[in-house]
């Protein structure tokens, strides 16, 4: 391996969550004979049950080792030597942010803290408008993430899939389907499809001028007037409404039978559907109505197509924040700095009886553990406040939840907790799903150190919406596309109120207010819109 140039070395031993005894011993000769490769020992990067997940995790940790982790090491130190006193925060994914030191070894738990700081911004102006339960979307150039708030919390997972591999890294559950601007629309055996395939930035849809062929959603918004050729993004790029109306009709009109126009709105509706239907899959398939939920509207597409998705859900509007596509960039300056530590804590409690003394004890011994190493990392650590959860399955299950529990669990405590694990289940997968009789098993449990940050609702100036003419935009029928005015600002001022139809172009985005509908700002900037009936 020395001979070969290796530069990380992955450690994952079948019972080392159990006694990491081995896994150090290797991880030690490792360090003689390969003094300068990284070392990911998988009892510290993903402490759970589950080789194979966890093997996968240690893997892509070690992966990232070389790059992430030793950059994040000479960052720290070329900003210490021009003088920089404050400490260097890293987002994770588990929606919070972290001394960047303490991730030096552990960068895998940073892989999704982009898609995470973009629900934490949710979140944070869920806060701010007092609204407890919040759907994030983002609409990208090449995918789609959907994140939700419920009582005030970002839903959390341990279970990822990422590149094919399923991990365990504590994050946000993020939603995602590969279906954002530059997704390309194609017409196979009569049936139009929209993604996951995506011509990216380069070369980019076919209006950008820059080589593309396939019609993408961007050149269908452009075609169906809900973007200025002459004032898209930041300015830079004029687009060419003639290619994208000819690729479109090329692509998806001939051999539809549709016209330019029908073919666009087309692939407007068969995009819709895909978003729509990843909505209800992280709402009402878990039990939540997506209608007692703010739809909080992100990303550089998703402010021109959240009016049909609340139509699709029944949901009366959404809301653009100031900070639309700058989402991710937000939460991660509002996010809480968060730490978490985790470990097995294997138990069985066979049906029809109740948890013991013993194995109280046991869940109180191992979360006390785990809540040591969360705060040993943390900042002010007197100021920050801890939560618990455990994995709980159904015995012989592959898969579980994450139950909170007190500190100090007695067995009325278990008891309970195992109560809440039911009813969650039943709520995700329907009543009567629970299977009792099964017996329970408690697979791990984790620490959640937390402390609050501060964020600013001090009101702005802001601008007023200025009028710049009319075009006509297709909202339902391509027929009879609709005289629709056009306003633009930086930042929304205060009190103001426009009826629809009618477009708001932000920096980066453009807000579309259907037919019927009407679009208000608040004291912060937001654009609240209501989408009428169609």
């Amino acid at each position: 391996m020395r001979g070969a140039g290796v530069e990380a070395v992955a450690v994952c031993l079948l019972w080392a969550t159990e006694n990491p005894e081995h896994e150090l011993a290797v991880a030690s000769l490792v360090g003689e004979l390969l003094p300068d490769a990284f070392v990911s020992v998988s009892h510290q990067v993903a402490p759970a049950v589950g080789e194979y997940a966890r093997a996968s995790t240690t893997a892509a940790n070690a992966a990232l080792g070389p790059t992430a982790g030793r950059y994040l090491l000479d960052l720290e130190r070329e900003l210490a030597a021009l003088g920089m006193t404050a400490p260097i925060m890293m987002t994770t994914s588990a929606g919070g942010v972290v001394p960047a030191h303490s991730l030096t070894g552990l960068p895998v738990s940073s892989l999704l803290s982009g898609p995470a700081s973009c629900v934490v911004a949710g979140q944070a102006l869920g806060k701010q408008l007092g609204r407890a339960n919040v759907l994030t979307l983002d609409v990208g150039g090449t995918s789609f993430d959907v994140g939700v708030v419920v009582e005030g919390t970002p839903l959390l997972t341990d279970e990822v899939s990422f590149g094919g591999a399923d991990m365990r890294v504590p994050s946000v559950d993020i939603a995602s389907i590969g279906a954002g601007g530059g997704s390309i629309a194609t017409v196979s055996g009569g049936a139009l499809s929209v993604g996951p395939r995506s011509a990216g930035s380069t070369p980019g849809p076919v209006c950008y001028g820059r080589g593309g062929t396939d019609p993408t959603t961007t050149d269908a918004d452009l075609v169906l007037g809900v973007l200025d050729p002459e004032r898209f993004g930041s300015g830079d790029i004029v687009l060419d409404v003639d290619a994208a109306r000819r690729a479109i009709a090329e692509k998806v009109g001939e051999p539809l039978g549709l016209s330019a126009l029908e073919a666009a709105r087309a692939i407007r509706v068969v995009f819709d559907t895909a978003m729509a239907d990843l909505l209800r899959s992280v709402t009402i398939e878990r039990g939540h109505d997506p209608r007692e939920f703010t739809l909080v509207a992100g990303g550089g597409s998703g402010p021109s197509h959240a009016w049909a998705l609340c139509r699709e859900l029944g949901l009366d509007g959404f809301v653009v924040p100031a900070t639309a596509t700058a989402q991710s960039a937000f939460g991660a300056g509002t996010s809480d700095l968060k730490t978490t530590a985790a470990r097995t804590c294997y138990l069985r409690v066979p049906s029809g009886a109740q948890p013991d003394e013993d194995q109280a004890a046991a869940v109180a011994a191992a979360l006390d553990e785990t809540r040591g190493r969360a705060l040993a990392t943390m900042p002010g650590r007197e100021r920050a406040t801890v939560g618990h959860t455990a994995s709980v399955r159904y015995t012989g299950q592959a898969h579980h939840l994450d139950i909170p529990l007190p500190h100090s669990p007695d067995e009325a405590a278990l008891a309970a907790m195992l109560r809440r694990f039911e009813r969650q289940y039943e709520q995700l997968f329907g009543k009567g799903a629970g299977f009792r009789e099964a017996g329970f098993e408690i697979l791990s449990v984790r620490a959640i150190a937390a402390q609050a940050t501060p964020v600013s609702t001090t009101p702005g100036t802001g601008e007023p919406f200025a009028p710049h003419g009319v075009r006509p935009v297709v909202f339902d029928d391509p027929s009879r596309p609709e005289p629709t005015p056009v306003y633009s600002c930086r930042r929304p001022a205060r009190d103001q109120r426009v009826a629809g139809p009618c477009l708001i172009q932000l920096p980066g985005c453009v807000v579309v207010v259907p037919p019927g509908g009407t679009a208000t700002t608040d004291d912060l900037g937001v654009i609240h819109v209501q989408v009428g009936r169609p």
